[in-house]
């Protein structure tokens, strides 16, 4: 594996997004490893759950959208016989392609713990998401500013974790919480300071490993399977849907524009500046 690490750890398994240097940008190659570790640690019996965490400053910091994303959509100089991202329906099914290998966390039968730290942002959230419990560092940082103008939520699993005007508040602004008030507000279980963050998460990984492996996948698909019923399936179907058609806007064909010329981080920083610290404090919890 290159960008993703897989060990055993006493009856539970650790993943870490091994990107560092791009603060674990999700990259197709990068998922496309990571489903495939999933999928082993839910066949080994010896694994009871698995941890999800990112190496380096942070859990994960987005999509990648950096110059060598032509690489990663197969795209080749001239005529191809591969998809890229010329039409919307090859857009969709970009995102399609990265969403299934991410739905590996909601099919899999064994639980998975998001250790989140640093940025999780964007397709960060996107991943934690997906979770069945995230455990964060009380100076996360968490949220989706790319809907500001990239677009919306490729995986949308919002309102399966927080209320209806607090996704559209986060949604409709970019704005980021820090781990502490995202734990306030229910968007992840619990924070730690970011010093007590490894041993925490080693803690709930260890008293999961206690289980047997056929409970919890019982116990967890039970909740899965009741929010397939609420429709959180059909909703990822209808995400990607959306996520193309709002990459024709306007601002969103603008921020590409911008990307190519000056690279995603001054085009990203064009695009958050007028918003300053765009951090929520929760203040009547």
């Amino acid at each position: 594996m290159k960008y993703v690490i897989y060990e055993l750890v006493g009856g539970w398994a650790r993943v870490t997004l091994n990107r560092p240097e791009k603060r674990n940008a999700l990259s197709a190659a990068l998922l496309d490893e990571l489903a495939s570790v999933l999928w082993e640690a839910d066949e080994d019996r010896e694994v009871h759950a698995v941890l999800l965490r990112g190496a380096g400053p942070s859990f994960c910091s987005g999509y990648d959208l950096g110059r060598d994303r032509r690489e990663d959509l197969r795209i080749r100089e001239g005529a191809s016989k591969f998809r890229g991202i010329s039409s919307t329906d090859d857009d969709i099914w970009q995102i399609e392609r990265n969403q299934r290998a991410m739905m590996t966390i909601f099919d899999m039968h064994k639980p998975v713990v998001a250790q989140v730290h640093g940025y999780c942002l964007a397709g960060g959230i996107d991943l934690a998401m997906l979770c069945d419990l995230v455990i964060a560092a009380d100076d996360a940082r968490i949220g989706f500013p790319p809907a500001r103008s990239m677009g919306t939520l490729p995986v949308n699993m919002w309102l399966w974790h927080i209320p209806v005007q607090w996704a559209k508040r986060l949604l409709l602004t970019g704005d980021s919480l820090s781990g502490a008030d995202a734990a306030k507000l229910g968007l992840v279980l619990e924070s730690y300071p970011a010093d007590e963050l490894d041993e925490a998460c080693a803690r709930l990984m260890d008293r999961l490993a206690l289980l047997d492996a056929d409970i919890l996948a019982a116990n967890k698909r039970s909740v899965n399977l009741s929010m397939e019923l609420m429709g959180a399936r059909t909703m990822q179907r209808l995400a990607a849907e959306l996520d193309g058609r709002a990459h024709m806007a306007r601002p969103a064909r603008g921020f590409v524009d911008d990307v190519r010329e000056v690279g995603l981080k001054e085009a990203s920083r064009r695009r958050d500046e007028p918003f300053g610290d765009d951090r929520i404090v929760l203040r009547n919890r």
